[in-house]
């Protein structure tokens, strides 16, 4: 069997993620970043999903994406009903899950070509 490396045809591609850090091209991030297939905005200040107000969603929003994936770090949590409704009231969707799950989403929907912003939450 031939294995061959791939490389995207975007910027900004998310090797891995868990609850501690996240592989974006060959940097390794460990605070809470914002990615979309063209852009990286680190430090994203927010650093506990229960606490997200809509504002925190602004930078991800600016990016015109279709849909947004959350990860919430090692485990799934969701932000309060408001940031939620921030993005659907817009018309657009919004995924919630793991860290890990969000890289996996994130990816595959990057891959596709859709216009996806992803937001990884680590603690403070």
């Amino acid at each position: 069997m031939q294995l061959n490396l791939e490389r995207p045809d975007y910027q900004y591609f998310l090797r891995g993620a868990d609850g501690a850090s996240a592989l974006v091209n060959d940097r390794r991030l460990s605070s809470s970043f914002v990615v979309a297939p063209n852009s990286l905005v680190e430090d994203w200040p927010v650093s506990d999903v229960a606490s997200m107000m809509p504002s925190d969603l602004d930078t991800l929003l600016a990016l015109e994406p279709e849909l947004l994936v959350i990860g919430t770090g090692a485990i799934q949590k969701f932000p309060p009903a408001a940031v939620m409704a921030a993005s659907l009231q817009r018309g657009i969707g919004i995924e919630v899950m793991t860290n890990a799950a969000a890289a996996r989403t994130y990816s595959v929907l990057a891959g596709e070509g859709r216009r996806v912003a992803a937001g990884f939450v680590f603690p403070g």
